[in-house]
């Protein structure tokens, strides 16, 4: 299972977080600790380690052989961590990370860490069509774009017909009736003006 996503920065400033179990202490403490974990590591060691130091935030495991991983891939300046459990592949989990940077690339093209700031939840709704519950649901990278674009178009849509001022024709919801946009009004006073 799947019990926490972090995409930090390379100074160990979080810029996404997602838990998937309840923490025993604070996220941020948590957050530091990972950060500490990895950042010292050389580049050419593997991208996953065991971390019992994480028993303290997640709580002990109930089987004593199993500990928790730290499975992370660094992109430029960010770094993509999963928490994960025994019963997870530490490969198909680096397999994930790059399907769910695939999915962040096709949406904001190119993805930087600016748009993981500026466009957050974007970003954690890429990430639940991906894993919800800590398990993952879909990895087919058109599957998850389709997705994400729909639920952007309806998001617009439903923003169109329920705010009377906004620049566009909207969805013609019940809403929208009577009602005309700046511009529709602005286009129609200048209409008259020129047939005087």
């Amino acid at each position: 299972m799947i019990h926490a996503v972090l995409i930090f920065n390379t100074s160990g400033i979080p810029r996404l977080t997602k838990f998937y179990t309840p923490l025993h202490q604070s996220s941020q403490t948590l957050i530091q600790k990972i950060f500490s974990l990895i950042s010292i590591r050389p580049a050419g060691l593997c991208n996953f380690l065991d971390a019992p130091e994480l028993e303290a935030f997640l709580g002990p495991k109930d089987d004593s052989d199993e500990r928790w991983r730290v499975v992370y891939r660094n992109y430029a300046t960010l770094y993509f961590v999963f928490v994960v459990d025994g019963a997870e592949s530490e490969l198909g989990v680096l397999d994930l990370i790059q399907v769910f940077v695939e999915a962040l690339d096709r949406h904001f093209e190119n993805v930087c860490e600016l748009d993981l700031v500026f466009h957050f939840d974007e970003a954690h709704h890429i990430l639940a069509e991906i894993i919800q519950g800590g398990l993952v649901l879909e990895t087919n990278g058109d599957e998850i774009s389709n997705s994400v674009k729909l639920a952007s178009k309806a998001r617009r849509n439903s923003f169109a017909s329920a705010n009377p001022l906004s620049l566009g024709g909207g969805a013609g919801g019940p809403r929208s009736g009577s009602l005309q946009t700046p511009l529709g009004w602005l286009s129609d006073r200048l209409a008259g003006v020129a047939t005087r």
